[in-house]
């Protein structure tokens, strides 16, 4: 088994959840609920790894907070 970090935002156009996997290229998918794009990116992963494991060509850190005045 294998833990991924996605990164999740909502389209303000569409209203989807849009996932990526950062640095894992094709690991994408949309989804209309987070259940769904949860489901969405499982496959989308799923089916990518068959191929073998993946070459990360980055790595998730994390996030940060920024103030401008």
């Amino acid at each position: 088994m294998r833990l991924f970090t996605a990164v999740i935002e909502r389209c303000p156009e569409t209203g989807l959840y849009v996932g990526y996997v950062p640095g894992f290229p094709g690991a994408h998918s949309q989804g209309s609920t987070l259940d769904e794009l949860h489901e969405n990116l499982h496959e989308v992963i799923t089916m990518l790894m068959e191929d073998g494991e993946p070459a990360m060509e980055s790595q998730f850190v994390g996030t940060q907070t920024l103030q401008v005045t």
